[in-house]
């Protein structure tokens, strides 16, 4: 049967060898690892925690509830989801005022919600927040 040669002994390997990191490639970029994720932002409003834990000019992470929230220098506070923009992932990781999403890097800005580094292009959803008796409610009808 003339036509169609057969392939090398090389590259069959090749392909074996490539299956399983292809599949690694497509597990990096999925949001959970579980297959159960917290919902992208509170469905009702949740008690964060104390004002005091949010110094004036920085930000908390809450990751139970995939929610910043940071505290301007007047007081006042602004919360955003914090699941990214890019891919959907859980941001994990807080530095001072930056939020960092640990599936492709993406990077923004806790206190305004802007991308600071792509690939995001679009900034978190800001979400409803305020202070209650000393503590910090976030979320729909705070």
């Amino acid at each position: 049967m003339p036509g169609r040669p057969s392939p090398s002994r090389r590259t069959v390997l090749r392909g074996v060898a490539l299956t399983p990191v292809a599949g690694l490639g497509v597990a990096a970029c999925s949001p959970g690892g579980n297959g159960v994720t917290a919902p992208a932002t509170p469905t009702a409003p949740v008690d964060l925690g104390a004002v005091s834990e949010v110094a004036e000019g920085g930000a908390a992470l809450y990751r139970d509830h995939n929610v910043v929230v940071s505290r301007a220098e007047d007081g006042s506070l602004k919360a955003y989801s914090t699941i990214c923009t890019h891919a959907q992932c859980p941001i994990n990781k807080l530095e001072g005022t930056t939020l960092i999403c640990p599936c492709h890097g993406s990077r923004f800005d806790a206190r305004t919600g802007e991308v600071l580094h792509a690939p995001a292009t679009q900034p978190l959803s800001e979400l409803p927040v305020e202070a209650e008796n000393g503590r910090i409610v976030a979320g729909p009808g705070a």
